[in-house]
């Protein structure tokens, strides 16, 4: 039985069919965040991933290699490790089911089950999906191919791959017995499954309508763990691999400390694709055993492409070697856990992936570095001042900012809600550049007010200290550079009791900070990304471009506009060349403020892609008492109006916004939308 001070975190063990791309990369990156954090909490932690090596599909891609299995597969193994090592994947054991411990286990696993009468022998017969690893009945085939007489001769497994009638002897797991205990379980630990919604779909899709009980041997192959007493049959996929999460701890084996320690895990991550698996067989399984369940399941979605997952039959496949190689890991590790949503598929596109790096990392967080670094030279001859507070009337909020984040954070890691958890890190260095903003030290320097500018100064450097300790889980080199920069002590960065005013005073900054994310040129960078992807794949891109193309239909003579409900509500109706010269673009909105004097004016801070933000001030703060909760939205503007002064402040553009009855609405766009994009 662990204890509260132990976390023992899984990825599934990947298949070593084939190089591993960008998708596949998530689940390890979301991992291993999940366990520098609680590392960093000082908690005994157990990171654990590795490859899954047995299988008809392993044996058949060996063979026309003509290579034996296990030579193919200790190639792959390798080559999964190195792609681990070049995302800095922290993992505590690499298994893999070659290993002779893990063969062992099962072996007497499978034996245990036989004898308490939980396996059977039996026939099977039905539609096996070599690539799926997994049989289906006709009802269950997403296609379905038949004769000139109706007889089924094949057909299509969900995902795509094709099936084969499968005739043969088999051992069987009695699923069906369990079935009322598993759903009782669920009931009892709502838990056991996240998010909530994968928990319904295996009570209403497979619980429900009856669970059958489930095909665990092979006779057609050799490559696995052969049925000690009768060898003829090979252990199959879902009790040899699912295993591994016990076995590794030594489970069945001579030193069993880890298990006794770890077990049961806190967090199994899996792909939705193979929650079934880890919430229906696995819990069964382990509860034959009379063992404990683990804690929790979380079933994460897919990182897609626009159209659909991530294949090379598509051709839309990245890998992430080459965005490493071309942008650094950080910013590839930050892309994938700031771009899934908790439990939901996240869209990979080269606009994205290109807007996160410009906008958040370097506008937002280098640029926020860099400012800092180069004030504490100038104003503070290189040296970090004391920290006091309530000397400036915007200390407190920034304060009371990273409070409020620090607790946000910690609440969104602890249900590794990665997203969420950046988005409120994110939040605080857009309150710092705020308070730049509202403290304005180039005027504290100018009229010489020197207690201002040097609390100023100790609160940048205290936000900053925060940010870098926060971000450790997500980012391995960028935490440290930032603590280098300011001169602090790298060995003073755990996230338990982490308190903003625990700045240590006289640290000196480096005398020039370089950029830790440089800024891109996001067409350039756009076109290599989209250049990654395969021929093929850019063919039907453009194919499918020219097949949306409209023409433009003359309009007849006698139209009247006003016979249409399409009819503007104002008293001309716009030329095509008229609208077409207002550029429309997406913007994020950066700081917000009251106007002075003014009873209706805010002024914006916006972020659209330019090479520096612009300014537009809008008339709306009636209807947005709390205008600070507008920070960090994306909305629409009007990008090429012609400056103009409002209150003595200039205006460099035109917010939108919807208005009925009296009230009025600003156009707030998905966050998924990236700033600068046009508005057509």
């Amino acid at each position: 039985m662990t204890d509260n001070n132990t976390f023992y975190i899984t990825t599934p063990i990947y298949y070593p069919s084939g190089k591993l791309q960008l998708g596949n990369s998530y689940t390890t990156v979301l991992a291993d965040a999940a366990a520098r954090y609680n590392r960093l909490l000082g908690k005994d932690t157990y990171f654990l991933t590795g490859t899954d090596e047995h299988g008809l599909k392993i044996e058949q891609k060996a063979e026309a290699l003509n290579m034996t299995p296990k030579a193919y597969v200790d190639g792959m193994a390798d080559q999964i490790k190195e792609l681990w090592k070049l995302m800095d994947i922290s993992y505590d054991q690499f298994i893999r089911t070659t290993d002779d411990i893990h063969e062992k286990a099962v072996a007497q696993i499978f034996e245990q089950l036989l004898a308490q009468g939980d396996i059977y022998k039996g026939a099977y017969e039905g539609w096996y999906s070599v690539s799926d690893e997994e049989y289906f009945t006709e009802s269950q085939l997403a296609e379905v191919y038949r004769d000139a007489e109706g007889n089924v001769t094949g057909g299509k497994a969900p995902s795509g791959h094709e099936v084969e009638l499968v005739k043969e002897e088999s051992y069987f797991f009695k699923m069906s017995k369990y079935a009322d205990w598993l759903l009782e379980y669920y009931q009892a630990h709502p838990e056991f499954i996240q998010p909530e919604a994968r928990m319904n779909e295996m009570i209403n899709n497979f619980i429900k309508p009856g669970l059958e009980d489930l095909a665990v041997t092979r006779t057609s192959f050799t490559w696995g763990v052969p049925v000690p007493s009768d060898p003829k049959h090979v252990i199959y996929v879902w009790i040899d691999a699912l295993a591994n999460y016990i076995t590794a701890l030594g489970y069945d084996g001579e030193d069993t400390t880890n298990f006794d320690k770890f077990w049961p895990a806190s967090v199994h991550l899996v792909g939705k694709e193979i929650v079934r698996f880890h919430t229906i067989y696995w819990p069964i399984m382990l509860h034959a055993l009379g063992l404990e369940l683990p804690k929790t399941i979380l079933g994460h979605g897919w990182l897609v492409m626009k159209d659909g997952k991530m294949s090379k039959s598509k051709g839309n496949v990245i890998y992430p070697e080459v965005l490493v190689e071309r942008y650094g890991l950080d910013a590839v590790r930050y892309y994938l856990l700031k771009a899934m949503p908790f439990g939901n598929d996240g869209v990979f596109t080269p606009e994205d992936f290109i807007g996160k790096l410009n906008y958040d990392l370097a506008n937002d967080l280098g640029n926020l570095l860099n400012r800092t670094v180069a004030m504490i030279n100038k104003y503070e001859g290189g040296v970090i001042p004391a920290l006091n507070s309530g000397v400036t009337e915007f200390d407190a909020d920034l304060a009371q900012t990273a409070a409020e984040v620090i607790a946000e954070f910690n609440a969104n890691m602890v249900d590794i809600k990665t997203a969420d958890a950046l988005s409120a890190v994110w939040k605080l260095i857009a309150r710092a550049n705020k308070y730049i903003d509202e403290t304005e030290p180039w005027v504290l320097a100018k009229n010489d007010d020197r207690a201002k500018l040097a609390d100023v100064m100790a609160h940048l450097a205290a936000t900053l200290r925060i940010v870098a300790i926060l971000l450790q889980p997500f980012m391995t080199h960028a935490p440290k550079q930032i603590f280098a920069q300011l001169g602090l002590n790298a060995d003073d960065m755990q996230i338990a009791n982490l308190n903003f005013a625990d700045l240590a005073a006289g640290a000196t900054v480096v005398k020039k900070g370089e950029p830790i994310f440089p800024r891109r040129d996001a067409k350039e960078e756009e076109a290599f990304i989209a250049g990654l992807l395969t021929k093929s794949d850019k063919k039907k891109g453009r194919a499918a471009m020219e097949e949306n193309k409209t023409e433009t239909q003359p309009v007849a003579d006698d139209w009247n506009p006003a016979d249409t409900e399409m009819n503007s509500s104002k008293d001309a109706l716009l030329e095509y060349d008229d609208f077409d010269k207002v550029e429309l673009k997406v913007a994020e909105i950066i700081a917000v403020e009251e106007v002075p004097k003014s009873d209706k004016l805010l002024q914006f801070r916006l972020n659209a892609g330019d090479s520096q933000d612009r300014q537009i001030l809008s008339g709306i703060k009636k209807w947005y008492p709390n205008y600070s909760e507008l920070v960090g939205k994306k909305v629409v503007i009007v990008a090429n109006m012609k400056p103009r002064k409002m209150m003595g402040r200039l205006s460099q553009g035109m917010i939108l916004s919807a208005e009925y009855d009296g009230e009025v609405q600003l156009t707030i766009l998905p966050d998924s939308v990236v700033p600068g994009s046009g508005v057509e």
